[in-house]
């Protein structure tokens, strides 16, 4: 087994999981860096998995930190947190008419906004 994950570097925990190109909803290829995977925890993988989305910094990826935010857990999916609250998509707000339900890019997403808290020197 290799490194933690709490002592690997961005570089090496994206090549963890599998990209996502596309999702139901969105027309087209997303617009953002996505991958998603599990993480073994305990002292094998065999011991617990925990699922994880990771999305790439959309201004300054190899420069900008590393932020986890957690949600979801029984009978909540993380997606939900992703969608409703912070992440770089939202559904599309419009009358139902049977179909699946739209996803458009949400333009104050932390993946483009960022709000350092001190020098970057």
């Amino acid at each position: 087994m290799g490194a933690p994950y709490n002592e690997l570097l961005p570089s090496e925990i994206e090549g963890i999981g599998a990209k996502v190109e596309s999702l139901l909803g969105y027309d087209g290829p997303l617009p953002f860096h996505l991958e998603t995977g599990y993480i073994g925890l305990g002292d094998s993988d065999d011991d617990m998995q925990v699922f994880y989305y990771f999305i790439k910094s959309e201004n300054n990826p190899k420069n900008d930190p590393l932020l986890l935010w957690l949600t979801g857990g029984p009978g909540c999916s993380s997606f939900s947190g992703l969608s409703f609250q912070i992440g770089p998509m939202k559904f599309k707000i419009e009358e139902y008419d049977g179909s699946l339900p739209k996803l458009i890019p949400r333009p104050q997403s932390w993946t483009k906004i960022f709000f350092p808290y001190g020098s970057r020197d």
